[in-house]
Parts: C-alpha cells; structure tokens; sequence
C-alpha cells in the first residue's frame, strides 16, 4: 500500500466525525493536524485522537505537509476555506453545503479543474448498505419504473441549539431545514431516482424565533415522471428520517433512524412471492461496506491513488444545490421552478436573502 495521505482537519467540531473515519480505515491516512479558533477544543480533541499538531489559524495550516484539507467549519466559510486550499496545492474534502450559489459550485469546479486537485464534498449518508441494497437492485434489473416516493425529515432542534451563534442565520449558516438538514435525505432521492425536473415548495420559520425556514413542504416531479414529495420540520417530537420509494412491482422503504436512515434494514416489498424470492436474493448478495463517512474516505482513497472516480464529485454535489436553489425561488415566487436553472436564473449567484448577501 502506498504511504497514507496526510490530512489537515479545519473545525473540532463536525471534524470529529471526520477523524473517527479517518482513522478507522487503518493505514490509508494519518491525520497530521488540527485546525479550530477554539484553542481548548482543539487541544482537546487532538488529544483524545492522538493528533501531533494543533493550529488555530487557517493560513498557518495551509503551510504544512499534507496532502488533504478537509473543511468542517461553519457554511459561509466552506467556498471561500476551499477555494484558498486549492490555490495552495491541495486535495479538498468539504462538508455541506460546500458553496453557497451554483455560481460558486462552478467557480470551483473551474478552479479543480485548472489547479490538477480534486474537491469531494461531503454526502457522507450516500455510503450506507440499505442504499447500496436498492442500487445493485437497480443494476441487475429489478426495479420497475417509478410511480411516486417521500421523504421525511422529521428533526427536533430546541431553542439551545440555536445557542451557537451562527446557527440559524442565513449569512453563516446559509439556510434552514432545507440547507442544513434535510439536504442528506434530499441527495439520498436523487441519487437513486436522479434529478428533478421542476420544484414546487413552500417554506415557513414556526418552531424557533430563526431567521431561516424550520419547516417546508415540497413537491417535486422527477426528469423520470414520477411525483415526490418532501416533508421538513425542526418541530418533530420523535425524530425520524423516512424514505418511501414505490416502483411498478416493488415498495421500498429505509429504516426510521433520523441520522442513519440509509443503513439496513430497508424493507423491500414485492408484488409477488415468485418476486420477493428473486428480490430477497438479489438484496443478500449486493456488497457491503464502511458506512458514512468511513465509506466516503475509502473511495477517496482510491480515487486519489488509483485514479478512480471521486465518491462524490463538485458536479454530484451540485445537484444537491440546484435543488436547494430550485426550492427556496419557488418558496418566495409561489412558482413551479423548472430544472436545469442556467447562468441568467435570478438565484443563479444565491439563494441567501438579499437583505443579508453583503454580510456574507
């Protein structure tokens, strides 16, 4: 095996999830260093995962030997953390959402693209068994056309978590339910039934006193034709995360847990028993794998030593952002907004509200 790939961590916090993946996938990657503004934070966690350096400033990380700078700091700072680190030589890992506009999402995909460095944007909940049992489903031909699917993200966030001072602002966050919730359940849909075709949403702050939405309903059609509809609220007293998929001869559904819903058991319901028998046999043999974060990282690995494709690439992870984009025009339009939204599309350079665009 080739010598691991050094990483930097900017941010202690999310970042800790990052280093627990890192560092579960044995001699792949040594993280080298820390980064937080939290001086005590960092020391802390470097400590508990056996992290030699600690820095508390972004430049002075980028002065180091590594080879990845994975970014887990507020969202407002992700596009501007990613651009600097491609400049600087860098591959990038960056959590979501990694821009804030589809015109930022292209600036680096030109700029990964002139630097020879590859960015992965985190969609960490893609990499979990029960998506992957759906999938090779999907490959080997068992899977009707689609009629209609939801998807719930049903979440409780009380007024302490909003504690945190760029939380629930859309200047540092960037968003609400839709942006900083929701938007893993929302990748899951498109990743298994592919884009939309139009959006239609509504979005409205009930539960907390945020500036940014805590609640949203919207309705989609797919580029396949199929309906979906998306279900978010932060006032849900029994949180879950639930996704319904209903193909010609096939009801599929994940697990209930609110932060793992892509991981077994999924539920996949025939119309038949001869059906169930050859769908039942299909599902044990689809392959296993890390999870999560864990099984972003190791395809990272290969797509970085190997050449392979990214896990998750500026290009998948755009889409996630049109979608965002696509929900929050309609929310303010009362409009059906059609997809793909070009350069002259009025949220084409984001979708914060204008009021608060000069203080990102």
């Amino acid at each position: 095996m080739n010598a691991p790939l050094k990483v930097g961590v900017v941010g202690a916090g999310i970042g800790a999830s990052h280093i627990e993946a890192y560092q579960s996938l044995g001699e792949r990657f040594s993280v080298q260093a820390l980064c937080d503004i939290d001086g005590e934070r960092a020391k802390k966690a470097a400590g508990e995962f056996g992290i030699g350096k600690v820095v508390g400033d972004f430049e002075e990380l980028l002065r180091l030997d590594l080879d990845i700078v994975d970014i887990c700091t507020p969202s407002a700072l992700h596009f501007s953390q990613a651009r600097r680190a491609l400049l600087a030589g860098f591959h990038v890992v960056v959590e979501k959402p990694f821009a804030s506009s589809l015109a930022e999402a292209d600036a680096l995909a030109e700029l990964e693209r002139k630097s020879g460095k590859r960015l992965s944007p985190i969609f960490q909940y893609r990499f979990s068994n029960g998506i992957a049992q759906l999938l090779h489903l999907k490959e080997r031909g068992l899977v009707g056309k689609t009629f209609a699917a939801t998807v719930e993200t049903h979440w409780r966030r009380l007024p302490a978590y909003y504690d945190n001072p760029w939380r629930g602002r859309w200047a540092t966050e960037l968003g609400g339910c839709l942006t900083t919730h929701a938007i893993h359940n929302h990748d899951i849909l498109t990743t298994i039934l592919g884009p939309a075709a139009s959006v239609y949403a509504k979005a409205v702050t009930r539960v907390n006193p945020i500036e940014t939405e805590d609640c949203a309903a919207v309705v989609l059609e797919m580029a396949d034709g199929s309906l979906v509809t998306l279900s978010v609220t932060l006032g849900c007293e029994e949180e879950i995360s639930r996704l319904r998929f209903c193909f010609d001869g096939l009801t599929v559904e994940s697990n209930h847990s609110p932060y793992n819903p892509g991981t077994t058991p999924w539920r996949f319901i025939a119309a038949d028993p001869v059906r169930q028998q050859a769908i039942d046999a299909a599902v044990a043999e689809a392959p296993q794998s890390p999870e999560r974060n864990a099984g972003q990282f190791i395809r990272l690995h290969k797509a970085l030593t190997e050449g392979a494709p990214l896990p998750v690439s500026i290009a998948d992870a755009r889409q996630s952002l049109e979608l965002l984009t696509a929900a929050y025009h309609s929310a303010r339009t009362g409009t059906a907004v059609h997809l793909p939204l070009g350069r002259d599309h009025p949220l084409y350079g984001g979708w914060l509200m204008p009021e608060t665009k000069e203080a990102v």
